[in-house]
């Protein structure tokens, strides 16, 4: 009989450790993990057509979600619930698109003369600036007169090819508000059922209080944000409508149904709105300074919602931080456009509900959040890791 050794093995390992060491699988690299992550957005970029619509719908469930669980308790069944909500909200937008329609062709038949008009106000201005010498101002003259107009011919070079695209692009859009109201009524109709059938994948019993309680925090989120920000849009409306009316701009409600759409987006929305203003100003008053009354009250009444109404109204709760909401609109109106820049600060609220119920991601939550206290300073911060250690 012989023995063996393994005192002095250097390599020898209990059999448990092995066969841990081979269960637990390997990290990902960092290079891996960027690389999954430039291919997820452009992946998001190149299936717009597909997640446009479900985000869409996913956040209007949230919103209108409540009303179809009021109206099963009072004995509508989820289809038929569903159904009457979709209904009213699609005649709401019927009746608001129908009653818009006429001055917004109106306004768009006469906007691209007023933009020739600005443009060549802002010539005029220029070559007054920097002209110096009659020679030079005879030399443009001769040259401005013996040379054709470059708008005009690409107008006319080009207009079959704009009408192909603006045709593509409004089957496109019918095509995806189609795919969106068909969804939402099967998302609001199925809502309860998808889940109960969630929670009931999952096995632990904390994990599942942990699933249905942060899809109903972001239900109630995103839904309180939307509600909350629609009536704050719809007073902001209003209020503008009622100062293009004093300032003599024709169809004031068209105005304050863009304030109420473009309100939505932060930041980009209520820029675009000035710019739209300002293009109303110079074809109601021309040239003239009263044309700087439609965006510079408009300027006013947003100042004062962003500023007063909407934190006090809005709260610490749904309070996040700006730099994650300029972030977010940014990159989502560079993939999917003014919906994509529509839908970022839900998918904020979305995000940031999830961070907080997960260990790992507890850390980026505090990016999201938007706090009214100010930060400590960074002495501060160090002197109190000096007496940790």
């Amino acid at each position: 009989m012989y023995s063996i050794d393994t005192r002095h093995a250097p390599h020898a390992q209990p059999a448990g450790a092995a066969s841990d060491a081979q269960a637990r699988p390997p990290v990902a690299s960092w290079p891996m993990r960027v690389l999954v992550a430039v291919a997820a957005v452009f992946f998001m970029q190149t299936a717009q057509p597909l997640l446009l619509p479900i985000v869409i719908a996913v956040a209007f469930t949230f919103v209108l979600s409540p009303l179809v669980r009021r109206l099963r308790r009072l004995g509508l069944p989820e289809t038929v619930g569903a159904a009457v909500v979709v209904s009213a909200a699609l005649c709401c937008v019927v009746l608001a698109v129908s009653a818009l329609a006429t001055p917004a062709a109106e306004w768009l038949d006469r906007a691209p003369a007023t933009v020739r008009q600005l443009i060549d106000s802002a010539d005029k201005i220029r070559t007054t600036l920097f002209e110096f010498s009659a020679g030079g101002r005879k030399a443009r003259a001769s040259a401005a007169a013996q040379r054709s107009d470059p708008i005009a011919e690409k107008i006319a070079s080009e207009g079959i090819t704009f009408t192909r695209v603006v045709l593509a692009q409004m089957f496109s859009f019918a095509l995806e508000a189609a795919a969106t109201v068909i969804l939402l009524y099967f998302l609001l109709a199925s809502e309860h059922w998808l889940l109960s059938r969630t929670v009931e994948a999952v096995r632990r019993r904390r994990t599942r209080a942990l699933v249905l309680g942060g899809v109903r925090q972001a239900q109630r989120e995103i839904g309180l944000y939307l509600g909350t920000m629609g009536l704050i849009n719809l007073g902001l409306g209003t209020l503008t409508a009622l100062a293009m009316w004093a300032l003599g701009v024709p169809n004031p409600p068209l105005w304050g149904a863009m304030v109420v759409l473009l309100n939505f987006v932060p930041y980009l929305g209520p820029a675009v709105m000035t710019v739209v203003l300002l293009l109303a100003g110079s074809m109601t008053f021309g040239n003239s300074a009263d044309m700087l009354g439609p965006p510079a009250s408009f300027l006013v009444l947003h100042a004062v919602e962003s500023n007063f109404v909407t934190p006090w109204v809005v709260g610490r709760r749904l309070r996040l931080a700006p730099l994650s909401v300029f972030l977010s609109v940014m990159v989502l109106g560079w993939l999917w456009g003014i919906a994509g820049a529509f839908v970022a600060v839900p998918i904020v609220l979305g995000l940031r509900t999830t961070f907080k119920r997960t260990r790992r991601f507890k850390l980026a939550c505090v990016y999201f959040e938007g706090d009214a206290t100010p930060p400590p300073s960074l002495r501060s911060l160090l002197r109190k890791s000096r007496r940790r250690t």
